[in-house]
């Protein structure tokens, strides 16, 4: 099951014409991937506190559609890979009720330390993550 994170558009991730500015929607993937990361039983809080830190390596994004101020949308998370040193989630952003799509992105990120350098992540914390992971769906055009 993807996790499933519903949001109101604020009207400070707007531009002047009133439509979602672009980097908005990769704060949204972030909601949606905390968001799984805590219904597994672990807060990103607690990765960083057990010195695991993900940094983003990796970002495919395509717009299908423009979200506006007001508008309530879903982000839907799956994780769709779990290796030694990384994971890759990916999105479908949609508007609600009628489900228009928005947005659809895959995104990797790669375990660090606190120095910056990639280090594997820790097996219990690996276990948790590869039990969530689903097949990649897809792409939806």
């Amino acid at each position: 099951m993807p996790s499933i994170s519903d949001l109101r558009v604020r009207y400070a991730e707007t531009d002047q014409m009133g439509v979602v500015y672009h980097s908005n929607y990769l704060i949204w993937c972030e909601i949606g991937r905390t968001d799984l990361i805590r219904g597994l039983g672990m807060s990103y809080a607690e990765m960083e506190r057990e010195g695991v830190l993900l940094a983003v390596s990796d970002v495919q994004m395509r717009l299908h559609a423009s979200a506006r101020y007001d508008d309530a949308v879903r982000v839907e998370t799956r994780l769709v890979s779990v290796q030694s040193r990384g994971v890759a989630f990916v999105y479908d952003i949609t508007r609600q009720p009628e489900g228009a799509r928005l947005a659809s992105a895959r995104i990797a990120l790669v375990s660090i330390n606190r120095d910056g350098k990639p280090q594997q992540m820790p097996a219990p914390m690996r276990a948790m993550l590869a039990a969530a992971v689903e097949p990649d769906p897809e792409p939806k055009r």
